[in-house]
């Protein structure tokens, strides 16, 4: 299999954490955004929308969007398991990762930033408080789903820290203010001393 990333994409991060969890050996190919390899011919006959993760299978076929990509992992190598054996806990989990990939991250990626940009005018300082915005209003919906336990949802990694750590890394790097969210902080602080979280890290890529 090849993994198509950028180191600080966080749908690849996402992938990235779940390949490491799973423990499987997976080839990477990196597509650097800023200098607009996503837009290149070529890869676009491998991602229609131009954007990363896309995941190569070794029969040729191709399987985009981060989410749908853990999916098949998980189904793949199903020990370990991506979400709690408990019914409920596992659709909050699912709750907590779509909060976070379908209202959180799709607002703050480099393709909204460059319409807002180019399209209407948006200066740097608008950008910014476009992105705090965003993240900390949906940080906040995520911090009244999660219980530690000491990761989101128990004593195991499950797909809502699969994708609440990469958007944990993007409040930082953009500067949303994270204390208001000491369940969010926990599970971080967690997931920080997870080996296959280590290994995933952006500024752990050769890419970086």
């Amino acid at each position: 299999m090849i993994l198509y990333d950028y180191f600080r994409s966080s749908a690849a991060y996402r992938v990235r954490i779940a390949i490491a969890l799973k423990g499987l050996v997976v080839e990477r190919r990196h597509v650097h955004l800023l200098r607009s390899e996503q837009r290149d011919p070529g890869y676009r006959t491998k991602s229609p929308l131009a954007i990363v993760p896309t995941l190569e299978l070794d029969d040729g076929r191709l399987i985009t969007q981060s989410l749908a990509i853990i999916d098949y992992l998980d189904v793949l190598q199903p020990d370990p398991p991506l979400l709690p054996s408990d019914s409920v806990l596992a659709a909050q989990a699912r709750a907590a990762a779509l909060t976070i990939a379908c209202e959180i991250h799709p607002l703050a990626n480099l393709r909204v930033i460059e319409a807002l940009q180019r399209q209407f005018g948006a200066k740097d300082v608008e950008i910014a408080a476009w992105r705090r915005r965003w993240i900390s209003e949906g940080l906040k919906a995520v911090e009244a789903l999660v219980a530690p336990g000491p990761f989101a949802f128990g004593a195991e990694p499950s797909l809502a820290d699969i994708c609440l750590i990469p958007q944990v890394f993007n409040a930082r790097r953009f500067d949303v203010p994270l204390d208001a969210c000491p369940r969010i902080l926990a599970a971080d602080a967690a997931c920080a001393m997870h080996p296959a979280f280590l290994k995933a890290h952006p500024q752990a890529q050769p890419d970086a």
